[in-house]
């Protein structure tokens, strides 16, 4: 693995400055338990009321009375630990649930390692070749695009014409063929680090530059597939234990990078532990120093104070608010998030890992009550 040059790491590191967010410190894997690499060491929860966590996974698993839609796999990770998982009938710790966009907490991963092997530098223009030079978007960098602070047009989020919805134009509509020469058609709004505006064709493009910096010769689309999912796993999943981890491709052999990877809440949760712990598994640096705290704090936007780089945040309830979880205590969680209630959420100060995979109806009341609930089951477990 190449080494970073020191103008790389002060670039990493700059991402989340000393002193803007004050930031719940990241602790190490405890002593005498073993990494779950090949399989989760299982214990019972400590210094939780049995009995509430008991109530709750019922409400969530229960059709005849759940308000959680049908909740079908849950693992939760207290101190290196599985403490507790649950899943519906026809499912098991084997199945693999779709990701939805839970997968662009994985490509904000992906860049990391590559900055980790010194194959890019983040705070350059990350560019494609679907803009012309001239194009203001060439220079935007990788940074920019991760933030979502691109100022391009992008309707999803609260858009309910599926016409005008543009997450389902690019996977299922005019965009379907070649994603990221869609994408980077999208007209600008604003300058770059101006708004924040949930936009998945960003990180889409984010993918596509990636791919090029990964197979940079010209190839067909299955070669350049076969490229990229033979790095995926080398640098991220395998050595993290995500051995059945499935990313889909497009027609063009481009990694979607915004949304379908396909593995179980066991592995979802050993991507959730990796963050929990600084990018480090097992002694080995995944992801470079910093670039966690880089996806767990706000981006530059005025109105980022929910998002960070491929993570949700948890910021103070309030109305316009983005997404976030409703709890009182934990403030400092921060999460991967899908598509109809897929939830990857990471407490550093309870040192804590709860996943939550199914299907809710995809409207503000149904993400609030799985808000509420993800915020329920999380203030059971003790503080570190």
């Amino acid at each position: 693995m190449r080494t970073l040059t020191a103008a790389i790491v002060a670039a990493v590191l700059s991402f989340a400055a000393p002193g803007a967010v004050a930031l719940e410190p990241l602790r190490p894997h405890p002593a005498g338990v073993p990494w779950p690499t090949a399989a989760w060491t299982v214990a019972a929860p400590a210094g939780v009321d049995g009995a509430a966590l008991a109530a709750a996974m019922s409400d969530a698993f229960d059709r005849k009375i759940s308000q959680l839609g049908e909740t079908r796999e849950v693992v939760i990770i207290q101190n290196g630990r599985m403490v507790y998982e649950r899943y519906a009938p026809g499912y098991g710790p084997g199945t693999r649930l779709v990701s939805w966009s839970m997968a662009k907490s994985v490509t904000q991963a992906l860049v990391g390692a590559a900055v980790l092997q010194g194959r890019l530098d983040p705070d350059t223009p990350m560019g494609s070749p679907h803009w012309a030079a001239a194009d203001p978007q060439a220079n935007f960098t990788w940074r920019t695009w991760l933030t979502m602070t691109d100022g391009q047009r992008y309707r999803e989020i609260g858009e309910t014409a599926v016409a005008r919805n543009d997450a389902a134009r690019k996977l299922f509509g005019p965009g379907r063929l070649d994603v990221a020469r869609w994408c980077a058609g999208l007209p600008l709004l604003h300058a770059p680090g101006a708004v924040w505006n949930y936009n998945s064709c960003g990180i889409v493009l984010t993918a596509d530059a990636l791919t090029r910096v990964i197979a940079p010769a010209p190839t067909d689309a299955a070669a350049r597939r076969a490229a990229m999912l033979a790095w995926m796993r080398a640098s991220l999943f395998d050595p993290i234990g995500m051995k059945t981890a499935q990313p889909e491709f497009d027609n063009t052999g481009l990694f979607y990078g915004s949304a379908l990877i396909y593995a179980p809440a066991r592995e979802f949760a050993k991507f959730g532990y990796l963050y929990l712990r600084d990018g480090v598994w097992d002694g080995q640096r995944i992801l470079p120093e910093g670039w966690v705290d880089f996806a767990r704090t706000p981006g530059p936007a005025a109105n980022s104070d929910g998002y960070g780089a491929g993570w949700w945040l948890n910021p103070a309830t309030g109305p316009g608010k983005p997404r976030r979880v409703l709890m009182d205590a934990g403030r400092d969680g921060f999460s991967a998030q899908g598509h109809e209630g897929q939830l990857v959420l990471v407490i550093p100060s309870r040192d804590l890992v709860i996943v939550r995979m199914g299907l809710i109806a995809e409207t503000p009341d149904a993400w609030d009550k799985l808000y509420d609930w993800m915020g329920r089951v999380g203030a059971l477990f003790p503080a570190v």
